[in-house]
Parts: C-alpha cells; structure tokens; sequence
C-alpha cells in the first residue's frame, strides 16, 4: 500500500516524466488528457488480484514510473553491449513506458477496475479488484492505443509497435512480431524488447515488495531534466497542474485512504 502522501509525490513525479522527455506539442496534450482525469489517475491500481502487482490505489502510477525508470537504465545497458541504438529515439522508449498500460484507467470516464464488493473473492482469490462490466472487453494495449488515438495524441511506428508488443511473448497476438524465420519480416528496432523487460522488471519487484515483505517501498529515483527547454517544460507543466495539490477531488478522496 501507499499512503496519501507517496500518492501524492507520484503523481507529481508522472508529470515530470512527461514534461521531462516528451516534446512539445505532444506534452501539453498528454498533461492536458492526464490531469483531466487525474482523481482516476492517482488512484487507479496496476492490476485486480493481489497475485499479480500493484493491486492497491496508487498502483497504477507507481508502476508506470517504475517501468519508465527501467525502460531508461536499459537504454544504456542495451547501448553498452552494442545494440543498435539508432533505430528509435530515447523520447519513444519513454512516450512507450509511460502509456503502455493506459488502457488499465478504463475509457469513456470509466474506470477500468473496480473495488470487489465480494468478501469470499477478495479473501480466498485475492481479487481486490473487479472489472467495470459496463465496459466492452479489449485487451490492455489495444485499449492504450485506441485512447491515444482517440484523443488526438499522435505516435510513431516504433511507439505503436512498443505499446502493442510490451507483453511480449506472453501474449499469443505478440508471436507475429516478435517470432519471424525471416530478415525482413522481424523487428527492425530494439524498442519493444527493452520496453518488455522494463516492464517485466517493475513488475516482479512489486510483486517481491508485496509478497515477500523484504523489500520496503522504495521512492522512484527523480528523473531530472537533461536541457534548458525541458526546465521550461516542466516549470510550465508545473504551474497548470500544481501536483494536483488543489484537486478538491483527490484530495477528499486521499483523506479517505
């Protein structure tokens, strides 16, 4: 669990992600669409069963930062073997990790996961959370770039391709992409597989925080901005968003934690 406060400093650190690594005009929007929701942002869990990670308010965010962070030091270990770095831009990798699971906040002003009113589910299967039935299925990235579309937020290839893939071989749909007996039919770029191990890594560490209790919850380390544009960015996304610290919304719903 997080309390009120780690919520709170998540949040505010989401939107230095943006403001720190994605360009204009893209940021504004992404702030623009983020804090029109930012009560369902701040709370939304990262998964439904205690099981898997992230079950609890605030998951969602969390995770993101977290993947967005190990998507970052890949970057460098992948370019330290020698892979070829060239085929995609950091700003991708990053535009990647932090809407790869968007479809998790539902659509349409709906949550995607609801509280479970079910007791014996929540006790016995640690189903914390529901799905929202009034939502028709769609899996979890395909959702995320529906959203993205739908709301004018314009990707690359690569991008599309990272968010579509960042399961990886876990998702059966994934086997075109990613399994291939020939040159030109395989992944022209690397994105995918380190926004898949990203991904993966955040994942287990939360899990290991939440089962085996031996690892505290750890603060994301803070990202900071690498040019003299990017302290614009990020002093501008600043003052239109305010870290959500006067969202009377999200602050009722924190003090309810």
């Amino acid at each position: 669990m997080l309390t009120p406060e780690q919520i709170q400093s998540n949040l505010g650190k989401f939107y230095e992600l943006i403001t720190d690594h994605i360009s204009e005009p893209r940021a504004t929007k992404l702030l623009a669409f983020y804090q029109a929701q930012e009560e369902n942002l701040a709370l939304a869990p990262a998964s439904s069963r205690s099981a898997f990670h992230n079950a609890f308010p605030g998951g969602y965010v969390d995770h993101v930062i977290r993947v967005v962070e190990a998507a970052i030091a890949l970057y460098d270990v992948w370019g330290n073997f020698g892979a070829d770095m060239e085929t995609f831009t950091k700003e991708e990798l990053v535009f990647s990790a932090i809407n790869h699971d968007l479809g998790k906040l539902g659509r349409d002003g709906k949550p995607a996961y609801l509280p479970n009113d079910s007791e014996w589910h929540v006790k016995n299967q640690g189903a914390i959370y529901k799905p929202n039935a009034e939502l028709p299925f769609i899996p979890i990235q395909d959702a995320s770039l529906f959203i993205l579309q739908s709301v004018g937020i314009e990707m690359s290839f690569n991008e599309f391709v990272a968010i579509k893939t960042h399961d990886g071989p876990y998702d059966d749909g994934n086997k075109a992409y990613l399994f291939s007996s020939q040159n030109e039919s395989k992944l022209r770029t690397s994105l995918p597989y380190i926004l898949h191990q990203a991904d993966i890594l955040a994942a287990r560490v939360e899990w290991e925080k939440e089962w085996s209790g031996k690892v505290g919850i750890s603060k994301p380390k803070e990202v900071k901005p690498a040019t003299a544009t990017q302290f614009k960015q990020q002093a501008e996304a600043k003052k239109l968003s305010n870290i959500g610290s006067k969202n009377p919304g999200l602050m009722n719903a924190l003090k309810g934690l």
